[in-house]
């Protein structure tokens, strides 16, 4: 586990611990099969954008980051779609909308408004897990993250496209409208959790497992309002100023 640091020290809070899923066994012949067209990121009717892009870097955290049919902490299409979404609001307003009394550095590690430094700050243990620049200062993945993504893809292209396909195509589309046309964010209308005044807005995520705790002014959102999503928790902050 790589936890969290205190919002307020010098090194800011990562977005998520290491701890990746595993695809289920049962998929695994099917994989195989598919492995050498997975590579390409297609699919019957669907292609993920090139993953050295902003809209191909941003799916490929999406897909990583939550849980497929067979996976552990798979519950419903509903909630890994939903789980997606939170995600793209937290990359949001770490790029965009910082609370008053906090720096972007402060949350995020890194002053930017690019999103691809914003997932590699820190390198590949930084502040995603995996997710970093190479030598040449190209947006890159560690080895177990594209595997899982190809054979993820490789799935999908077994049989009538089904569940697999949707999600895959859901972080796709989330994230080539990550710069303007965001979902609604579930959690902006926070206020207040176990009389702690919050900002509002989820900044972080970890695996929802009680041992992981990012501290510091992460606030935990609790499950009256939905705040573990895909096997994920979503943290807002603390409300520093009226």
């Amino acid at each position: 586990m790589i936890p969290s640091l205190h919002p307020d020290s010098a090194a800011a809070a990562r977005i998520r611990p290491a701890g990746r899923r595993r695809i289920a066994a049962i998929w695994l012949g099917a994989v195989f099969a598919w492995a050498a067209s997975a590579a390409s990121g297609q699919t019957a009717g669907f292609e993920l954008a090139p993953a050295d892009t902003a809209r191909g870097y941003v799916a490929r955290l999406l897909i990583n980051e939550t849980p497929f049919p067979g996976e552990h902490f798979w519950t419903s299409e509903a909630d890994t779609c939903a789980a997606q979404a939170a995600i793209v609001w937290v990359l949001r307003r770490r790029l965009r909308e910082i609370p008053p009394g906090y720096t972007q550095r402060q949350i995020a590690a890194v002053t930017t408004d690019n999103v691809i430094d914003l997932l590699t700050a820190g390198g590949e243990h930084g502040q995603v897990e995996g997710f970093f620049r190479d030598a040449r200062g190209r947006p890159a993945m560690s080895p177990r993250v594209t595997e899982r993504i190809d054979h993820l893809v490789a799935v999908a292209k077994v049989g009538v496209p089904g569940r697999f396909v949707r999600l895959l195509r859901n972080a796709q589309r989330l994230a080539d409208d990550f710069v303007g046309h965001s979902p609604g964010d579930p959690f902006a209308s926070l206020r207040e959790i176990e009389a702690v005044p919050v900002t509002g807005g989820a900044y972080g995520w970890m695996t929802d497992r009680e041992v992981f705790r990012p501290g510091g002014n992460f606030v935990r959102i609790p499950d009256a309002w939905h705040g573990g999503l895909g096997g994920n928790r979503f943290f807002t902050l603390r409300r520093l100023h009226p």
